[in-house]
């Protein structure tokens, strides 16, 4: 059975007025069904890239990106939505400002002719902890944590087996955040997704995935089972353990 997710040597430039920048350096991962994998390192050092390259929103360079063994750039934007669907960080930012919360969740269901949209859309809204009184609400009419909640049921109806989820809790409060992340973890049995964790919180990540992968400007440092990554010997890797506490107490169970 083909991984999930498989990428192979990846590599991705940006153009700047200093000249090519190097986002990603011939980087390797893979996600099997039902796996969790979290990609942790600074900001800057290509997390999020890996995510809009496996989307096609952003150019590649050098390596291949296959989603169930087939190949991404083989692949039309709507045979990938189907396969793979994405979570931003900033629900505001990733919300339509101008539509309803009804209208936001009808439209990936009107481009992948989704049929009986009117059931779909409540039950997938009380899903994730929200009922038929937010159908007419706008993006600005809702909580950080609405609205979240909001971006992660428009994915939903499109049944994807992969999540990419760019640091999806990093704008909301500690509480809120809690509450989505258990949402996540609730929705991942439930439906038995795999998914791609980014962040910049090795304490949430650890949490969230079974694996965790290490990037430094642009190259994979290190991937090991979560539990296992307090005892890596890079300076890289154990400078990021030592600075997240719950981490740290975590490994010591």
């Amino acid at each position: 059975m083909p991984e999930v997710l498989e990428i192979r040597d990846l590599s991705v430039s940006f153009d700047t007025k200093s000249g090519p920048r190097r986002a990603l350096r011939n980087l390797s991962l893979s996600v099997g069904a039902g796996q969790t994998l979290g990609v942790i390192g600074e900001s800057g050092s290509g997390k999020s890239t890996i995510l809009r390259a496996i989307l096609g929103l952003v150019p590649v360079q050098g390596g291949d990106i296959r989603l169930g063994g087939e190949d991404a750039r083989s692949m039309t934007r709507m045979r990938i939505g189907r396969r793979c669907q994405m979570v931003f960080q900033d629900p505001y930012g990733s919300l339509h400002p101008h539509f309803t919360v009804d209208r936001i969740m009808r439209e990936p269901l009107l481009i992948h002719r989704i049929a009986d949209a009117d059931r779909l859309v409540i039950e997938t809204l009380r899903s994730v902890g929200l009922d038929e009184s937010y159908l007419g609400r706008y993006p600005h009419q809702l909580s950080g944590g609405q609205r979240q909640r909001v971006a992660i049921a428009r994915v939903l109806p499109l049944r994807p087996t992969l999540l990419l989820l760019d640091e999806p809790t990093a704008s909301l409060d500690v509480s809120v955040q809690a509450e989505i992340l258990a949402l996540l973890r609730g929705i991942r049995r439930q439906a038995d997704l795999s998914w791609v964790f980014v962040s910049h919180d090795l304490g949430v990540v650890s949490r969230m995935c079974d694996r965790i992968a290490v990037i430094r400007d642009g190259h994979l440092i290190e991937e090991r089972e979560s539990a296992k990554l307090g005892e890596s010997a890079d300076p890289y890797t154990r400078l990021l353990v030592s600075n997240t506490k719950p981490y740290r107490r975590r490994c010591t169970v």
